[in-house]
């Protein structure tokens, strides 16, 4: 079927359904342009809960689809590529954190969004590389664990005099992304911005001019003078960046920095997903009640 056809056919079913199509910033450009909201991973699970739709489509990776379980258990949560994991995230276990816990007796647990419920069901509060700050500043206690992303865990603590426990996790692709590269892209450009994730290695971090979330990159390319980026975040970004504004020039940092769970979802899987109404992800209510609990305690933080 010629892509036009699926695309026409998957926002007939997505009327059919009652269904809202969610897509991350780092899907395909295909699957990012049909969807009815993008944007990064919590924002998007706080959409669907706002929403009167009774079907979720999840574009992104399990814990995504897993964080809109937690906060709509009354909807139906559609994972249309149901192997697109998050090696971050497949790098804490509960059993890990459990055992990390019994070592700093009494310090509260702060696990990033790209968990599993398992693992946000083992946590104090939950952050996004968004407010990850705001939250370390929300507790009143001197130390905090911080769970799993050490490059945005060392980004944080450089704003804290807290004492930092991290677990010794990390994303894969941005860690791909090597400060030489990003040398030799700003001797290249000189009148370039460089921004950059903070799941990037401190050392890539380090040569940023703007360190900030997916959704912050767009705010700040559309608001800057500059007319040239170099972005080290996963590729995704760009068609989104583009559409923002269509008359500043965006680099990518490196060709390494694309993920490829991010890139399973295709528009046939979102249609196949659609018309089978399969894979559904679900989260035990023993375990999303505590997850929803660390997600609310982030959510209540005040915004500037």
């Amino acid at each position: 079927m010629p892509a036009d056809d699926i695309k026409q056919t998957i926002r007939a079913l997505l009327k059919d359904r009652n269904a809202l199509l969610l897509a991350h910033n780092y899907m395909r450009d295909e699957v990012q342009e049909i969807a009815d909201i993008t944007g990064d991973s919590l924002g998007l699970s706080q959409e669907a809960a706002k929403t009167d739709a009774d079907v979720i489509v999840f574009c992104g990776v399990h814990f995504m689809a897993e964080s809109a379980a937690i906060l709509s258990p009354g909807k139906t949560v559609l994972l249309p590529r149901l192997d697109a994991g998050c090696p971050m995230a497949d790098m804490v276990t509960v059993e890990g954190l459990k055992a990390m816990k019994a070592q700093y007796p009494g310090v509260p647990v702060i696990t990033y969004v790209n968990s599993s419920a398992a693992v946000k069901a083992e946590s104090d509060i939950c952050c996004t590389s968004a407010n990850a700050g705001k939250v370390v500043n929300s507790l009143p206690d001197r130390e905090v664990i911080f769970v799993p992303d050490r490059n945005l865990g060392r980004y944080i603590a450089r704003f804290s005099d807290k004492t930092f426990h991290f677990w010794d996790g990390y994303c894969p692709t941005h860690e791909r992304l090597k400060p030489e590269a990003v040398q030799a892209l700003k001797a290249q450009h000189p009148d370039a911005l460089f921004i950059c994730h903070p799941e990037c290695n401190p050392a890539v971090v380090a040569l940023a001019d703007h360190v900030c979330s997916t959704s912050g990159m767009y705010d700040y390319c559309r608001k800057s003078p500059a007319r040239r980026f170099i972005v080290g975040t996963e590729a995704g970004i760009l068609y989104r960046l583009k559409l923002d504004s269509p008359d500043k020039e965006f680099i990518l940092a490196s060709p390494a920095l694309i993920c490829p769970n991010m890139k399973l979802t295709s528009l046939e899987d979102v249609l196949a997903a659609l018309q089978t109404m399969s894979p559904v992800v679900t989260v035990p209510e023993d375990i999303r009640v505590p997850a929803k609990r660390a997600l609310d305690r982030m959510i209540a933080i005040p915004r500037d």
